[in-house]
């Protein structure tokens, strides 16, 4: 099909409050742009991509393929457009999609989506229903908007060249996208469900992420012949126990000890040292305070994987025992926690089965 993909990319970015454009800052490891060329190249539906711009210099840095053309845009984004169309006036395409560089979360399926409605409509606009509720204020009154009747449309947004074409041609006034000139022309546009996630930007709390650190935990204790043993906060029937100042529960003393360290807040010893206060304390006991500590500072465990390092017992019997343990004890998702069991070969203390181990790694997000 003959298709031409615009995106227009033009604009000061004024309400993003940052030094560059919001198109070129850095968002999910790429420039916002490049997730719409990357995106419209993917798709393989396009015979050219035209990238509208005031900020050539930057991308004439980069190495597109010849595929790619771009030009200087204009003052509005309807001025942008207009010239987008200009340029491709000389190639004589049959349809052309009109893309915000400011929406990079769409999907290649919605664009395949649009050009398959575009064979038998002479526009395709995508669009999603509004969450909130919404009021129109005039003069001195406000008045309640039915949100059932409201069509909150998205880009990329297609059409018939030639009727885009004649009826920005004619245009004398600004509009903020090609949709509403398809409206006030009294043209058909076909409607077709957005996508939620192909929001635009405009703030950059639009793409503010919360914070994510890492944390490592170890600990290690010899086995004793008439102690309980204690795994995760699950009694194990076991011929001894893990000799400790505390319960000696390795993987809880390795989980306090990742969460210290995401959080930057040196280790376990610090808060419970060996004195006669924490004589033969429970490691659930440990872990309870340092889990309100983290609750109270916004942080929020994301990820939890943890080794247990033993001869025996075989963790496999007891993993969904320990894991559900674990889930209650730090108020996460099950699914969010990972036990793996790992032997040395029958070597060391802990082959010997004299001594376990376990070692965990932890993410963590912090919220504002």
């Amino acid at each position: 099909m003959n298709n031409y993909f615009v995106i227009l990319a033009a604009g000061k970015s004024k309400r993003f409050n940052k030094k560059i454009p919001k198109q070129f800052f850095n968002y999910r490891n790429k420039e916002i742009i490049d997730h719409s060329i990357e995106k419209s190249l993917n798709s393989k539906l396009f015979k050219k991509i035209l990238i509208v711009s005031n900020n050539l210099k930057h991308l004439k840095k980069k190495k597109y393929p010849k595929s790619i053309s771009i030009i200087r845009g204009g003052k509005e984004r309807s001025d942008s457009s207009f010239k987008a169309l200009k340029f491709l006036k000389r190639y004589k395409p049959k349809n052309v999609f009109i893309h915000d560089a400011a929406r990079p979360n769409f999907s290649i399926r919605l664009l395949k989506n649009i050009a398959k409605n575009l064979k038998n409509n002479k526009a395709v606009v995508p669009i999603i229903s509004s969450k909130d509720t919404i009021k129109y204020k005039t003069q001195n009154q406000i008045f309640n908007l039915n949100r059932n009747n409201l069509l909150l449309t998205q880009t990329p947004q297609a059409f018939r060249f030639k009727e885009l074409y004649k009826i920005t041609k004619n245009l004398k006034n600004k509009v903020t996208d090609e949709a509403t000139l398809f409206i006030n022309n009294d043209f058909k546009i076909k409607f077709i469900p957005g996508e939620k996630a192909n929001n635009k930007i405009t703030y950059i709390d639009d793409i503010k992420t919360p914070k994510t650190f890492y944390g490592i935990g170890f600990d290690i204790h010899k086995l004793v012949k008439n102690k309980k043993l204690y795994l995760g906060g699950v009694k194990i029937p076991f011929h001894s126990g893990l000799e400790g100042h505390s319960d000696g529960d390795v993987i809880l003393h390795a989980i306090i000890d990742s969460i210290l360290g995401a959080i930057r807040k040196k280790d376990i010893g610090t808060y419970f040292p060996n004195t006669k206060k924490f004589k033969n304390i429970r490691s659930p006991k440990m872990l309870k305070p340092i889990m309100i500590n983290l609750n109270k500072s916004n942080f929020f465990i994301n990820n939890l994987d943890i080794n247990l390092i033993c001869q025996k017992p075989r963790v496999s019997k007891y993993r969904d025992k320990i894991i559900e343990s674990v889930s209650k004890l730090t108020g996460i998702n099950e699914n969010q926690i990972n036990l793996k069991g790992k032997t040395v070969e029958k070597l060391g203390l802990i082959g010997k089965e004299k001594a376990i181990a376990c070692e965990t790694i932890i993410s963590i997000i912090k919220y504002d």
